[in-house]
This record gives C-alpha cells, structure tokens and sequence, in this order.
C-alpha cells in the first residue's frame, strides 16, 4: 500500500493550492464570456499540461530521471494530441502560450536551485495560471476585454496574496514581517476590490482579510490550509458569476 501511494505521488500533485489556481482563472473566463464546445478539449489540455510539468520539475529539481521518467513521459503521450488538436482548431491559441514559456523557465531555475519555495517562482506559477483567463475568453466569444484584464488581476492578486499568506502558516510562521505584510496586502486587496469588483464582493474580500489575521494564529497544517483555500476560491468565484 505505502509502494502504490508511493508511486502515486509521482504522477498526481499534491499540492490542494494548485488545484484552485488550475480552476478558478479558466471559471472566471467562462464566467465573462460564453461556453463553447472547445472549452472542454483546452481544458483538458491545461490539465495534461499542469500534469506534465509536475514531474518534470520534480525531475528537474531532485535529477532523479529514474523516478519521474514514465509519469514525463505518460503525460507527453497524453498531452500530444490535445495540443495540436488545439492549434489546428483554434490556431490564434499560440499567441497566448508565448508568454508561458518564459514563465515556465523560471519555475525550471527555481527547481534546478531547490529555491522552489521563493515568492518570485511562487508569482511567475500565479501569472501563468492567471493568463488562463484569456484564451477561455476568447474562445467564449467575450466581448468586453476590460472584463477580462481585471478577472486575470484579481486572479493574480488574490493568489500572491494567498501565497504570501500560506508562508506566514508554513515557512515564515516565526517572521512577523510576513505575517504583517501579508495583512498589510489583503488591505489592498480589499481597496482594488471595492474599485473593480461589485458590491456583493466585500464580505469576501473581508473574509480574505480575516483569514489572513487569524488561520496564522491557530496552527493549522498545511493539508488543513490547502483545502480552505479551495473554499475560499470557490466563494471569490460564486461571487464574481453571479455580479459580473
């Protein structure tokens, strides 16, 4: 049994963060714009891709080619004929993927060093999934891109603000500079908000704020804290579908 979950976590991430930053961007695309049928295959796509760069980083920052080879290359095989399906469907697709490849390079340097954990590799992993939002939009057909470019900004704010929130539980919970920072950066976000964003969003963004003051204080585990991120994501989404 340890073997099998062993092996498991070769090919399946277990990062509980992770998951909300793979979903909520491609939401908030669907959310400003209309459901269409590619939806589903670039979905898929963005899955197999978030699957295949787990192992290879994995790789990257351990060298153990022997451990991470198969999971590299099941989810290349996987991965594929998405892709290209993809281009060939929906060739203006490669204009968004551009700028991934730089960002991807640095989560590569940041494995190669073992420096997985700084906040820059933390952001460029946020961005990443953030520019998600805008090739759902144009594959939905939106019409406003003012929309759009704030959905990737409050994708991007609330997940740095979610990173730096998750050190002041884990790496810095000893460093009160974090844990300040951290509420100093939720205020923000609650100012970008109230600007942006409609009304019913405050209470939200208040309890973004709160959790950012008191989950720190009460020992959570990091397991514990992954999975109220996902609650948390999934009231930031409610909210935006049903007031955009």
């Amino acid at each position: 049994m340890r073997r099998r979950l062993s092996v498991m976590k070769r090919y399946i991430p277990n990062q509980h963060g992770a998951w909300a930053m793979l979903v909520l961007p491609f939401l908030f695309g669907l959310a400003a714009s209309q459901g269409k049928w590619p939806h589903i295959p670039l979905f898929l796509t963005w899955l197999l891709l978030y699957l295949f760069s787990f192992p290879l980083l994995q790789w990257t920052k351990t060298r153990r080619g022997d451990r991470y080879r198969k999971p590299v290359i099941l989810y290349a095989a996987l991965l594929l004929p998405f892709a290209v399906y993809m281009l060939i469907a929906v060739p203006q697709l490669i204009w968004f993927t551009l700028p991934l490849i730089p960002l991807f390079c640095i989560n590569l340097y940041y494995a190669r060093t073992k420096n997985e954990r700084a906040l820059l590799n933390d952001i460029a992993a946020i961005v990443t999934f953030s520019l998600m939002v805008f090739p759902v939009f144009y594959i939905g057909e939106g019409e406003d891109w003012r929309t759009a470019v704030v959905l990737f900004a409050v994708s991007m704010i609330y997940f740095t603000g979610t990173a730096l929130y998750v050190k002041t539980i884990i790496r810095e919970k000893k460093n009160p500079k974090y844990y300040y920072a951290s509420i100093a950066y939720h205020l923000c976000f609650i100012v970008f908000g109230l600007w942006f964003l409609p009304l019913a969003a405050a209470p939200v963004l208040a309890a973004l704020l709160l959790r950012a003051i008191i989950v720190p204080k009460m020992g959570v585990t990091p397991k514990v804290t992954g999975m109220l991120e996902i609650g948390f994501t999934l009231m930031l989404f409610l909210v935006i579908l049903f007031n955009m």
